[in-house]
């Protein structure tokens, strides 16, 4: 896939943040979107940015992408505007941070739909049309987290998932490389993002300890641009002045040294 111009792309999460940014990089490479997030109004908003920006095609689709019908429909929705997918990105998720024996039930439920079976459900609803046209790209954005062994404390059930998610993405690219279809899987450590900017705990010395969106943009189009018969099946994108037993992001509990 290494000419991008006129691919075919859905992002998750893309209204702001990584998947924005995600977007505006793959527009400027020619490839036409369907960009998926819960809020319209921001959605329309990185439409029109995009819309200025580049000469392709690009559309916002309200999803929720832990309910099984807003799947359906923005896979639907985006093969009427679009007629082929080429590339998944899976790159929605919402985070939480709790010692588990307080993590709230609900909270477990959260990430549980939209932080593994988000991506599961969209890439199964997706990967039949993939193997029809004998090609794709799938993209996973896992977690740096998932490099630490124990998995960090207060983010067990956070980061189990995206071990999971892990493990997932490895295990399609062995079932589906026959087909075309390449699966990689990104592991990000903590982004400088609008999330983390608007953290009034984020010092000018910590943010040195964050990465830049453009590192993981630069991470999603070297996977989309390697020869046919290569695929990078994981990209860890950190920072190396990131200690992992110490978490950049503050937290009211108590965190091993």
């Amino acid at each position: 896939m290494k000419n991008l111009k006129g691919k075919n792309a859905i992002i998750t999460g893309a209204s702001k943040g990584i998947g924005k940014a995600i977007a505006v990089r793959l527009a400027q490479n020619g490839i036409n979107l369907v960009l998926a997030a819960r809020t319209q109004s921001t959605l329309d908003e990185t439409v029109k940015e995009i819309e200025r920006k580049s000469k392709v095609k690009v559309f916002g689709i309200s999803c929720d992408v832990s309910r099984m019908s807003d799947l359906e429909n923005l896979v639907k929705v985006s093969l009427e505007k679009l007629g082929k997918i080429d590339i998944l990105i899976n790159n929605a998720g919402v985070s939480s941070q709790y010692p588990f024996d307080k993590q709230p039930l609900e909270d477990i439920e959260r990430l549980a739909h939209t932080n593994y079976l988000g991506y599961v459900r969209l890439t199964r609803l997706v990967i039949g049309h993939m193997i029809k046209n004998e090609a794709g790209a799938i993209i996973n954005m896992v977690s740096g987290s998932v490099l630490v062994e124990p998995v960090p404390r207060n983010f067990l059930v956070y980061s189990s998932l995206k071990v999971g998610l892990r493990a997932f993405s490895k295990g399609l690219f062995w079932e589906m490389r026959d087909h075309g279809i390449k699966v990689t899987a990104i592991m990000p450590g903590v982004a400088d993002t609008d999330l983390t900017g608007k953290l009034k705990e984020i010092t000018s010395e910590q943010k040195k300890r964050l990465i830049s969106s453009q590192t993981i943009e630069d991470a999603v189009i070297f996977a989309l641009t390697v020869p046919q018969n290569v695929c990078p099946l994981e990209l860890a994108v950190i920072n190396q002045q990131t200690p992992w037993a110490k978490p950049v992001i503050p937290f009211k509990q108590e965190h091993p040294e």
